[in-house]
């Protein structure tokens, strides 16, 4: 059976919308509306922020003595910031939906290559397309 790009993007599309349904994805929306709603992480992201704002300039004025010291500042509070229990949570569920999404792109690649070796009779175990046994090219 074909398919064409129209019906593989409309499965694409299923498949998102089932990923968005997800355990992880719906702990992720939970873990960011708690950071959002949290006043001394709000607080510790601004100071971050204009930190980091300080220290484009800093570098674009070559002023290396006080940018090393503002980069201090902004590890400082980025390690503060990730001691606060639910930015912790908050980062793990971002891993764990990339975890997914690296699962589901690396699926579809593998599948494609096994597909493609099978279709034209060739040995998956090696990794070559029947063509490349015949004539002696490999993928």
């Amino acid at each position: 059976m074909t398919y064409t790009r129209a019906e593989i993007i409309e499965k694409a599309q299923d498949l998102a919308k089932m990923i968005a349904a997800t355990e992880e994805v719906d702990f992720f929306k939970r873990a960011e509306e708690q950071i959002n709603q949290n006043a001394k992480v709000q607080q510790l992201i601004s100071k971050i922020k204009k930190y980091q704002k300080e220290a484009v300039n800093l570098q674009h004025y070559k002023k290396h003595e006080a940018l090393k010291q503002v980069e201090e500042k902004i590890d400082q509070l980025q390690e503060e910031l990730d001691q606060i229990p639910v930015v912790r949570e908050f980062k793990q569920s971002q891993t764990d939906v990339n975890d997914i999404l690296q699962i589901v792109a690396s699926t579809v690649s593998n599948t494609v290559t096994d597909e493609i070796i099978k279709s034209t009779g060739g040995n998956i175990l090696q990794g070559k397309t029947g063509s490349a046994q015949s004539n002696g090219c490999g993928l």
